[in-house]
């Protein structure tokens, strides 16, 4: 005798029937954006959904109806990757599959639970490729503006706490953002040119072809250069025996050099608009005529808005929860900014 599902049962089963075909779906749209073997990956996804979603369909029978609209975090996906198709859809796919409730449910059979949690395995891969392409300026800007944010809304809100004048306290936060920026800019230089000086004081030179046409076979001191850089004794043998083999060959090709100052200058425009893109936000209310607590809590909103956006990415890149990551952002900005401003409130009352 076959089971009759009850109401809750076919509803349940028909809100997991709706979650499965969305997350096919999520796949498909990302898999059009991708090619190569991230394309058969996030296909192979797509197919192990469709299973789940015939396994639904098979219990539900003539009970399945018409399809269900999905959960808005799953549609709010399915929009991602259809315009966007980037890291940040595949980080909430990856927070998505983890929530998967097929362990505690009967009606889920063991496949299919453990399907899921090797789904959110597999988007944790490739949504960490994904953070690994982002450009490392990326992650400046956001880094960059949120310093700017938090910097200068705590200097604003101090010089405004102290009852300075309007023109003074802009001022102030002009001359921060200029501060700011420059140190930003020339600490960035100084960073990447060096780092790139070491590069290629360290990087490998090619051995000349003269230079090998006049060495000694029998001693061979071609292997020392191939053992100082790191090869075992055998190894370096071999190598050295396979370059002296062929002399007539280029042994080593030369390597394009870098660019140590173009790239320096470079990373040093970024830091400086990047830093610059934060640190105007907290000045616009006090450019724009506001005084006193108005622009105080205006100031305040626009640049609690700010973090709440570059600590929801940051979350999103660090593949932990967005809404944690922006309140704590929050959190820091509005704490820094509250330190100075009650120092403001005490630096004012003194010279009152």
């Amino acid at each position: 005798m076959t089971h009759s599902p009850g109401l809750r049962e076919i509803r349940r089963w028909r809100r997991y029937l709706a979650a499965e075909r969305a997350e096919a779906a999520v796949y498909r749209d990302l898999a059009s954006r991708r090619t190569g073997e991230e394309r058969e990956i996030l296909m192979a996804l797509a197919t192990a959904e469709k299973r789940h979603e015939d396994h639904w369909l098979t219990l539900l029978g003539e009970h399945a109806g018409r399809p269900l609209p999905t959960d808005p975090r799953t549609r709010l996906l399915g929009f991602l990757a259809r315009r966007f198709g980037s890291v940040f859809v595949l980080a909430l796919a990856q927070r998505a599959e983890s929530r998967s409730p097929y362990l505690d449910d009967a009606d889920a059979t063991d496949t299919m639970a453990a399907d899921e949690a090797v789904h959110e395995e597999v988007v944790r891969a490739l949504a960490t490729r994904g953070r690994q392409r982002l450009s490392g300026t990326f992650r400046a800007a956001v880094f960059g503006a949120n310093d700017g944010l938090v910097s200068n809304l705590a200097l604003v809100l101090g010089m405004s706490a102290a009852g300075l004048p309007n023109a003074v306290v802009l001022l102030s936060g002009v001359a921060g953002l200029l501060a700011g920026a420059l140190s930003m800019a020339a600490g960035e230089y100084v960073s990447v040119r060096s780092q790139l000086e070491l590069e290629n004081a360290a990087a490998h030179g090619p051995i000349a072809t003269d230079s090998v046409t006049s060495l000694d076979v029998d001693e061979n001191e071609l292997a020392l250069v191939y053992r100082a850089r790191g090869m075992s004794s055998e190894d370096a043998e071999l190598q050295a025996a396979e370059v002296l083999s062929g002399r007539d060959a280029q042994p080593e090709p030369a390597t394009a050099a870098h660019n140590p100052i173009g790239s320096a200058v470079g990373a040093s425009a970024s830091s400086f608009l990047f830093f610059a893109s934060g640190a105007v936000i907290p000045v616009l209310p006090y450019l724009f005529g506001a005084e006193g607590l108005t622009a105080v809590f205006i100031a305040s909103a626009l640049v609690g808005i700010a973090l709440l956006i570059t600590g929801a990415i940051v979350g999103l890149l660090s593949g932990a929860s967005p809404l944690k990551r922006a309140l704590r952002q929050l959190a820091i900005g509005f704490g820094a900014a509250a330190a100075t401003y009650l120092l403001g409130l005490l630096f004012g009352v003194s010279v009152g």
